[in-house]
C-alpha cells in the first residue's frame, strides 16, 4: 500500500489514466474528486461490496425452492390419489 500526504487542491495520478484530487476535509472526512476515462468504473467500496453480494445471492438458488418442490410433489400425489 502507498501512502501519501497531500493538501487541499493537490492530486495523484494513477497510470497516466486516473487522476485523484483532494477536494476539501472537515472532521474526519476527506472530499476527493476522481477524473477517469469512462470505461473506468469507479464504485465506494461498500456498495461494490453491496453489488457483489447480490450477484451471489441472484445466481443461488433460494432456500424456498425446496420448499416448492416439496408442495409440487405433494399436490401431485394427492392428484395421483384422486384417480
Amino acid at each position: 500500500m502507498l501512502i501519501l500526504s497531500r493538501k487541499k487542491g493537490q492530486s495523484i495520478i494513477i497510470d497516466d489514466e486516473i487522476e485523484v484530487f483532494v477536494i476539501g476535509y472537515e472532521g474526519d472526512q476527506v472530499k476527493i474528486g476522481i477524473n477517469a476515462p469512462s470505461q473506468v468504473k469507479i464504485y465506494r467500496k461498500e456498495v461494490l461490496e453491496s453489488i457483489r453480494e447480490n450477484n451471489k445471492q441472484a445466481v443461488t438458488p433460494p432456500n424456498q425452492m425446496q420448499s416448492i418442490k416439496d408442495l409440487a410433489a405433494l399436490a401431485t400425489e394427492k392428484l395421483k390419489k384422486k384417480e
